[in-house]
């Protein structure tokens, strides 16, 4: 399953990319620096992506192209588990361009998954003043509203959303995960369905998987287990449904051994027993 520190990767190479395509006027140094931590960001070589993109800030401390390398350099750090001086890195950027979205956006993401939301819903909120029209700032402010039990709030965001881009993928999964906050089983498996047909994910098969175990559809449960565990065969959401299928189909045996399986690639033990109870 894809992570967010490796989403955030890319995220910063992409971003080295863009700056060394109007970097024609830099001198050479600073310019071969940003090429080299873009291609070391590729590579997963982030320790030695940090010293250069260091290294070319400080030799052109005024640099304006600078807001960019902290950006990714804050990044960089996320994806090294450096987390407090991820968020201390993309603060300073913010400071220096206090209305770039790539930076916002960015230090959104990082505060989100830090568990720091009071101030990433903050920077969502300032990024749709920003471009209203925006999907991804939507998106996550519904989501971290849902995560704090403001359904309200997270509908009047997927509403916005829904109007804004009908078909993204995006939307599909806030409506499904608005559809399952709310106990509409049968709505959220059809978002699900939505979503899938735009990128066929293990956690989509799985939370439609979910729906369907909700609804009585064993037979579509079991063969979206099966779609998603082909995709990733070390997903624990998808053995621990499987355990709660197995149990539903009084396979004891067979649901108790996907349990054990889960907890062994992480799922929560609390939760495993609470399906096999």
């Amino acid at each position: 399953m894809t992570t967010f520190r490796n989403i955030f990767i890319a995220v910063a190479g992409v971003l080295a990319v863009s700056v060394a395509a109007v970097a024609d006027d830099v001198p050479g140094r600073y310019f071969d620096l940003m090429g080299d931590a873009d291609a070391d960001i590729a590579a997963g070589r982030l320790a030695e992506a940090e010293c250069k993109l260091t290294e070319a800030m400080s030799m052109q401390p005024g640099n304006p192209m600078n807001v960019l390398l902290m950006s990714n350099l804050g990044m960089v750090r996320f994806a090294m588990g450096n987390d407090s001086l991820a968020v201390a890195t993309l603060d300073a950027a913010h400071e220096l361009a206090p209305k770039s979205t790539v930076v916002l956006r960015n230090r959104a993401r990082v505060l989100t998954a830090t568990g720091r939301t009071d101030r990433a819903m903050a920077d969502y909120a300032r990024l749709i003043e920003l471009d209203s029209a925006a999907v991804e700032p939507h998106f996550y402010h519904g989501m971290i509203r849902l995560r704090n039990g403001d359904v309200s709030g997270a509908a009047d965001d997927f509403r916005r959303l829904q109007h804004l881009a009908p078909d993204t993928l995006l939307t599909h999964v806030g409506m499904a995960t608005l559809a399952m906050a709310a106990g509409d089983y049968t709505a959220a498996a059809r978002s699900y369905t939505s979503a899938l047909r735009k990128e066929a994910q293990p956690e989509y098969y799985a939370e439609r998987a979910l729906c369907y175990l909700l609804t009585d559809r064993l037979g579509d449960a079991a063969d979206d287990i099966a779609r998603g565990l082909e995709l990733d065969p070390l997903d624990p959401t998808l053995y621990l449904y499987r355990a709660m299928l197995n149990k539903m189909r009084y396979r004891s045996a067979d649901a108790e051994a996907d349990g054990r399986r889960a907890i062994e690639l992480g799922a929560d033990a609390s939760r495993v027993a609470d399906v096999l109870r």
